[in-house]
């Protein structure tokens, strides 16, 4: 706290140079090039509106040329646009959008954008992050025991100022042991490279291993962080974060619907690696910033792959934006949330697979409903333009086709639902 004297501040970098302001027109970019996506309801009302207001004019002059009054002639015409009213239609496509985001809710998975069903079953390619994502996101201490106990207590100490994961691993790991030690000095945090404080008996260092010097030492280049106290040998600590429970099995379930699976992280290749291989994903890369999973995206893109895009971090966000579809767990930063089309619940990855099954379900119903609107109009607008309905006949046609689309959506709340090989059907049991 300042109160007295006055503070010169230089700034060495403006705003729009910062990482944040990076992402951000990453995701601008990303959004525009998405948003040229035109919905089925959208395409098809364009060409329904003005063909049912054609077929009306043609029943009236068509009636007029054969002979008829103009009064018969309207009635006819009437009788058209009464029945050719595109309630159904319009139905088509949100009821059954209603019927998959109110069972996807009470799965546990909220759809924010309203195209995201349609982008969703169309994709066929699965891009992970991995920490927070495929992974818990809470990085434990790899077998504490082997650990001097005195070193676990010096490093806690440490860690107990930072709210780094690893820092918090080892404080856990600590408690754990029956370790509580809390620093009474002061403790520097430095960005990107580790915590320092200045004893009596030297320096101490935790961080990473070019921060305490271990890699000049040709120290275990495995280790994710070091403690250093003073010239002492420096002691590694090595974690892992533990794959979200069902990871293989939802993942082995995708490769086998057909989905090709990717894992795309900024950690280290050897800890990217691994939880691949956990994890059954034959396809990662590692060291990956914002705009190299942009890139990659692109790349699929580009060999006319569709990707979903699952992430949860600062760096995923743009990524986010990119895929052709994307879902977030509730633990991801809000900026992810913002850009995703849909956010999950839970530490599993099983409402992944379920957005999938009622996403492609939704789009096998959506195309039933409009193989319903337009037979309705395909039997019953020839009788209507022939003069064979009356205006209350074909009122109460129109309110049937309406209802006939609601009932079909309303079957996707129940139905059990599997997630077919990509190209078929979903099977509907």
């Amino acid at each position: 706290m300042n109160i007295t004297s006055s503070i010169e501040v230089t700034a060495t970098a403006t705003d729009e140079h910062t990482l944040i302001a990076e992402i951000a027109r990453l995701m601008q970019t990303a959004e525009q090039g998405r948003g040229r996506y035109v919905r089925l309801a959208d395409r098809a009302a364009q060409i329904y509106a003005p063909a049912v207001h054609l077929l009306g004019g043609v029943t009236f002059i068509g009636w007029m040329i054969a002979g008829a009054g103009w009064e018969t002639a309207l009635t006819y015409a009437i009788a058209v646009l009464i029945i050719t009213c595109p309630c159904a239609l319009a139905l088509a496509v949100p009821a059954v959008q209603v019927a998959a985001t109110g069972r996807l809710f009470a799965k546990g998975v909220i759809v924010k954008a309203p195209d995201a069903l349609e982008r969703l079953a169309g994709t066929d390619t699965v891009v992970f992050d991995k920490t927070g994502t495929l992974t818990i996101g809470e990085p434990q201490l790899v077998a504490p025991e082997p650990i001097c106990m005195a070193a676990l207590a010096q490093a806690a100490a440490l860690a107990a100022h930072s709210r780094h994961p690893y820092a918090k691993a080892i404080v856990r790991a600590a408690d754990a042991r029956g370790l509580t030690p809390r620093w009474r000095g002061a403790v520097r945090e430095v960005t990107g490279a580790g915590l320092i404080a200045e004893t009596p008996h030297g320096e101490e260092r935790l961080g990473s291993a070019a921060w305490v010097g271990a890699e000049a030492e040709g120290g275990d280049q495995t280790a994710t962080l070091w403690y250093r106290k003073g010239a002492a040998v420096p002691t590694p600590f090595h974690f892992e974060d533990t794959l979200r429970s069902d990871a293989r099995s939802v993942v082995g379930k995708l490769q086998k619907a057909g989905y090709a699976v990717e894992l795309l992280s900024g950690d280290r290749p050897h800890v990217v690696s691994l939880a691949a291989a956990a994890a059954g994903i034959k396809e990662w890369r590692a060291g990956v910033r914002p705009d190299g999973k942009i890139d990659r995206l692109k790349e699929l893109s580009t060999s006319g792959h569709k990707v979903l895009m699952v992430g949860d971090g600062l760096n995923d966000a743009p990524a986010l934006a990119a895929g052709h579809a994307s879902l977030s767990p509730a633990s991801a930063i809000d900026i992810c949330q913002t850009a995703a089309d849909a956010i999950f619940q839970g530490e599993r990855l099983l409402p992944v697979l379920e957005t999938l099954k009622v996403a492609r379900a939704a789009h096998q119903m959506s195309l039933q409903n409009f193989a319903i609107a337009l037979g309705y109009n395909a039997l019953c607008v020839p009788l209507a333009m022939a003069g064979f309905v009356t205006p209350l006949i074909a009122a109460l046609a129109m309110s049937a086709s309406s209802i006939a689309v609601t009932g079909n959506a309303l079957r996707l709340r129940t139905k059990r639902l599997a997630l077919q090989p990509i190209g078929m059907k979903e099977n509907h049991a």
